[in-house]
């Protein structure tokens, strides 16, 4: 179908958009913010995945629907369920033994899908996260650290997670006690630090140590911590790696004294970046 064809479709109501043949055209209106719950209902029941899909992940998706999809014959609909900000804790409690793979090319490796979709769901209860927390695969527990509901014993125990992505996610969680991100400032991944330092809940004392950390992408990751102290902002500022001067030059608490000599930096990247914030 031609893009004209398929923009004379989309203008149709949704009603004929959910009757087309073309389940490309169904799948735009499962899809769409604006197509009725009841014709969401209808659609649920689609004959191809993906439309179906289309509908698991829609915001106005009715609880019957998103219940009925929650038993669907395909895992990408049950993670799409999973991912949906109206799943109840209820199905999310279901979904959260889902034992749906799918290979990741890149890793080499399964992932379950829809207990990793299950343990990011803002909606999912206390009992139900601290199980997926205590899963035997990495890339669940990953999941589960990233999640602001997380409970802080938990977290506690997940600093020490031997894989680094899970100390990674405990590190961007906006609910970690600042014991733990002045732990994990100290992570030996390097990754795991840069996360640490971008964090505004990471204590001063943790920043200060960051700032005399031996990999610049550390220094660089800090510099960009808009509640870093001016101090270590001019510090930074001298710096080998222009990438850490125009990080510096672009923190809103980095002094009009340091900016102005960071407008003269040797490197334009920094010079422009701090010229900019002097307009």
């Amino acid at each position: 179908m031609s893009d004209q064809a398929m923009e004379n479709r989309e203008k149709i109501n949704p009603e004929e958009l959910a009757r087309a043949w073309d389940w490309h055209v169904r799948r735009k209106a499962a899809w769409s913010a604006d197509t009725p719950e009841m014709i969401l209902d209808e659609l649920s029941k689609d004959k191809v995945q993906w439309v179906r899909e289309a509908v698991a992940g829609n915001a106005r998706a009715s609880p019957q629907a998103l219940a009925r999809l929650a038993e669907d014959s395909s895992g990408y609909v049950r993670a799409a369920v999973a991912l949906n900000r109206r799943a109840s804790s209820e199905l999310l409690e279901m979904l959260a033994s889902d034992e749906m793979v799918d290979y990741d090319g890149t890793l080499h490796k399964n992932r379950y899908l829809v207990k990793e979709a299950a343990a990011k769901s803002p909606n999912i209860n206390s009992r139900t996260l601290d199980y997926l927390a205590r899963d035997s695969d990495e890339h669940v527990r990953a999941a589960a650290a990233n999640n602001p509901l997380l409970s802080a014993e938990l977290m506690s125990r997940m600093v020490k997670d031997v894989f680094w992505e899970v100390r990674n996610n405990i590190a961007c969680n906006p609910s970690t006690p600042e014991d733990l991100l002045i732990y994990l400032s100290a992570d030996r991944i390097m990754d795991v630090r840069m996360t640490a330092a971008q964090n505004p809940r990471t204590p001063a004392q943790a920043l200060a140590t960051l700032a005399a950390d031996k990999s610049w992408e550390v220094r660089e990751a800090l510099a960009r911590n808009e509640k870093l102290d001016g101090r270590i902002l001019d510090e930074l500022a001298g710096h080998w790696s222009w990438m850490v001067r125009a990080a510096v030059a672009e923190n809103p608490n980095t002094s009009a004294e340091t900016l102005k000599r960071l407008a003269e930096d040797q490197d334009q990247s920094v010079q422009k970046a701090a010229r900019g914030r002097m307009v």
